[in-house]
């Protein structure tokens, strides 16, 4: 995607990250050249556009790819008013950004023909196999966005759970654990990629969530009450 493309269609989401963005082209993607809030990162660092890697993933202007960018931008427009609404929580608001745009960005890996997703590997690992395709990237929060993407199913997944429902993952505890995979993965319960058009109530999220037990709508309460 052009740099100034980008530009236009972060300044159209309404949800532009608060820092400084210099684009560039490097092998025709567009990259940004920012000053990052995250004191880990250096002063200067080269990271991905969300919207170029989800392009490059989905080269297509399709059903498929229309369905993803507004989801994403749903749940970081959620996340981000998180942050603004919190600022005692020292959120990261560049992160969440790109972490909220890119949770599922391996979704066309996977067999769900009702979101236009003809993969073949099952919908609830889209997470891992996400993850897997982000660790790829030379992006300095390469691994932290990973986390992301294998932390958000329900309110994550335990070994036990995965044990328990013979889930094809190893089994590991993939529950987020940092504030900001916590805001992701609660921005990202009050919409459903099968009713792009709505905006879930707390009470309607914590029905569909109780199809899985009492400990996510425990989880989800507590979140409620924190991020809320």
């Amino acid at each position: 995607m052009h740099p100034q493309k980008a530009a236009r269609e972060y300044a159209d989401s309404g949800i532009l990250p608060r820092c400084r963005f210099y684009w560039f082209v490097v092998w025709g993607e567009a990259v940004a050249l920012v000053r990052p809030r995250n004191p880990k990162i250096p002063f200067l660092a080269l990271m991905i556009d969300p919207l170029s890697l989800i392009h490059r993933y989905y080269p297509e202007d399709n059903a498929l790819r229309q369905l993803l960018i507004n989801h994403s931008q749903q749940v970081a427009r959620h996340a981000q008013r998180v942050a603004a609404a919190h600022p005692e929580l020292s959120l990261d608001a560049d992160f969440l950004y790109r972490g909220a745009m890119l949770h599922d960005i391996g979704i066309f890996l996977t067999d769900a023909p009702g979101i236009h997703c003809h993969g073949t590997a099952p919908y609830i690992i889209h997470g891992r196999l996400g993850a897997e395709l982000l660790r790829q990237e030379d992006d300095p929060e390469a691994e932290a966005l990973a986390r992301v993407c294998e932390r958000h199913t329900g309110t994550g997944l335990t070994a036990q759970t995965i044990i328990e429902r013979q889930i094809p993952l190893p089994p590991a505890d993939y529950r987020p654990e940092t504030l900001e995979e916590q805001v992701i993965c609660y921005a990202d319960k009050f919409y459903s990629k099968s009713h792009p058009e709505r905006e879930r109530t707390y009470e309607q999220t914590l029905q569909s969530l109780a199809r899985f037990g009492k400990e996510g709508v425990s989880i989800f309460q507590y979140w409620h009450a924190l991020f809320g």
